[in-house]
């Protein structure tokens, strides 16, 4: 008996793709973004920008030096639930305020830092638990770093932060505000922080070049040739000298669209973040990131064991030294008041020898005086 043939369109598990895309369009996706930079450069605007609705109102930074007495660097968490034809995705963005605000900004990034690592930390813990049906995923899977357009090179906070953050997190530097700077000015500054990049080996993340997808891979080189991406953000509809009605900012001189890539790179950033390599970003927090941390945790704890916690809290620090000189310039007020009694003594001291040595004196000439009539009365006895 012949067997019978094969299909003539395989057994099927061709597929498992259209398998995989029915289970992820039913479950949705989870992604968390983190925005670092200083206060004014348009973080909360670029992000309402990228996914066309008010995720967090504009602040009022008029006020922001009202806490200057905290010089603490906050985090705050802003989550929504996008939907996009009948696909949803749960957005977290992580918000920074209050980094690199002050004159002394040292230790700020470490609120930043630690909450990186407290959310490997925690993730790291359910795994370890013995139900995981409901696991909290707050792990950041991309990070924009804000760079103000200067127009010169990267700051030393800027470099000490941007070490720290690579090692961690998917790290995508962009320029703010990059309508201040003349195309020219913009390209110079856009190399000169590429070198200091490069110099300081700060790792940042690079869309994967698809070998086998020429089309993608382009995409992909011409993404990792516009880092830093040069950003405009802005929810206003202005309207174009031809008459179009784009978002962007509008200024004496003209409009400034944002999604005009002669403008500015916000659509490449878009792309990279959303439409192509949202799926690289989240798995290379997974296989990289979160694997780095895990296993480095893991050769350093035991099994269960707590993350022993730092309390090199930069408040903390600073409350610290305060107390320190405060302590220190009681201890030289008491060190000068006791000097002061100790001459006090020393002068009482020294009066006090000098009136015993004078009533030796009165009492030596006394005593002088009292021989000199003994010896005077003696004689007159013996004439008699």
């Amino acid at each position: 008996m012949a067997s019978p043939a094969p299909p003539v369109d395989g057994i099927g598990i061709a597929n498992l793709p259209n398998q995989r895309h029915k289970i992820v369009a039913k479950s949705g996706a989870h992604f968390t973004m983190m925005v670092v930079g200083e206060s004014g450069l348009g973080k909360t605007t670029l992000v309402n920008t990228l996914f066309t609705t008010e995720l967090s109102p504009a602040k009022n930074y008029t006020k922001r030096h009202y806490k200057q007495l905290d010089k603490l660097t906050e985090v705050e968490i802003i989550k929504a639930e996008l939907e996009e034809k009948q696909f949803k995705v749960k957005l977290s963005v992580i918000d920074t305020p209050g980094f690199g605000d002050y004159v002394n900004n040292r230790d700020s990034w470490s609120p930043i830092v630690d909450f990186i690592d407290d959310q490997h930390e925690a993730y790291m813990r359910q795994e370890q638990q013995p139900e995981r049906e409901e696991k909290t995923d707050l792990r950041v899977h991309a990070c924009l770093y804000f760079i103000r357009a200067t127009g010169h090179t990267l700051k030393p906070l800027d470099i000490e932060i941007m070490k720290r953050l690579g090692t961690r997190v998917n790290l995508i530097p962009v320029i703010a505000k990059a309508d201040t700077l003349t195309q020219n000015d913009l390209a110079v500054f856009k190399q000169r922080i590429r070198e200091v990049i490069a110099a300081q080996g700060i790792r940042i993340y690079q869309p994967p070049v698809e070998a086998d997808d020429d089309a993608a891979a382009e995409h992909a080189r011409m993404l990792s040739e516009a880092i830093p991406f040069s950003i405009i953000g802005s929810t206003e509809d202005v309207q174009t000298p031809d008459g179009r009605t784009v978002k962007g900012r509008e200024y004496l001189w003209g409009v400034a669209e944002v999604e005009n890539e002669n403008h500015c790179d916000f659509r490449k950033l878009r792309s990279l973040l959303i439409r192509t390599h949202m799926l690289d970003l989240i798995s290379t927090t997974e296989e990289l990131h979160y694997e780095n941390y895990r296993q480095q945790q893991m050769e350093t704890r035991k099994f269960g064991e707590p993350k022993v916690k730092k309390v090199d809290n930069p408040k903390f620090k600073e409350e610290e030294e305060q107390l320190r000189r405060r302590f220190t310039e009681q201890v030289k007020a008491e060190e000068a008041r006791f000097r002061q009694w100790e001459q006090h003594l020393i002068a009482e001291r020294d009066r006090l020898n000098k009136d015993l040595e004078m009533a030796h004196s009165a009492i030596k000439a006394l005593e002088a005086e009292l021989d000199n009539l003994q010896a005077g009365y003696g004689r007159g006895t013996t004439r008699r």
